[in-house]
């Protein structure tokens, strides 16, 4: 018995590792493998790209450029605001009791993300939840649809991506990065 657990285990080691990992390929695909060099030795690698959901979305027409730059602005607001789950580790150990204060670029971006989410429902609307979790940390739809859902109830993927290119469509209005349409072009010549 302890002769297959050895094998089974070393099979699972042997994995190409020219490839991405089955836990990283299930928060989202990559691009094609592009050979350069490497800055360090010269040599010839093969660099893979993480796609992310807004590029991809674009990519594939379900979003407009103004969309995706709303969200590419809403995620740096996000960023800003350091309001993403995952901080570094402090350099250097402060002693207790001298907690950090936000600075005033992360109190503006604050105030802004919470002004969009506002346009969008606050953040326990369907939209507002979407755009905090996908947009803003960087999670799947797929996952948010699993996990978070709104309201507590798993939302379809399908469903889920809708939510978020309404909400796309809303921060876009809201950024003021809508292009005008075509019956208001019309309308002025």
């Amino acid at each position: 018995m302890a002769g297959r657990r050895k094998t089974r285990r070393a099979a699972e080691e042997r994995e190409d590792l020219s490839q991405p990992s089955r836990w990283r390929l299930q928060h989202g695909g990559f691009s094609e493998p592009v050979r350069g060099a490497d800055p360090g030795t010269g040599g010839p690698v093969q660099h893979r790209r993480a796609v992310d959901t807004l590029g991809t979305m674009l990519a594939n027409g379900t979003i407009t450029p103004p969309m995706h730059d709303a969200g590419q602005a809403f995620h740096a607001l996000f960023r800003a605001a350091a309001l993403d789950p995952l901080r570094p580790a402090p350099l250097v150990r402060l002693p207790a009791g001298t907690g950090e204060t936000p600075t005033e670029r992360a109190l503006g971006a604050r105030r802004k993300v919470l002004a969009a989410l506002d346009g969008l429902g606050g953040l326990d609307s369907a939209a507002g939840s979407c755009a905090w979790h996908v947009v803003g940390c960087e999670c799947s739809i797929r996952e948010w649809a699993a996990r978070q859902g709104w309201g507590g109830r798993p939302v379809g993927h399908a469903q889920a991506q809708g939510i978020l290119v309404a909400a796309l469509g809303v921060l876009a209005a809201h950024f003021r990065l809508r292009a005008p349409s075509g019956a208001a072009q019309d309308r002025q010549a």
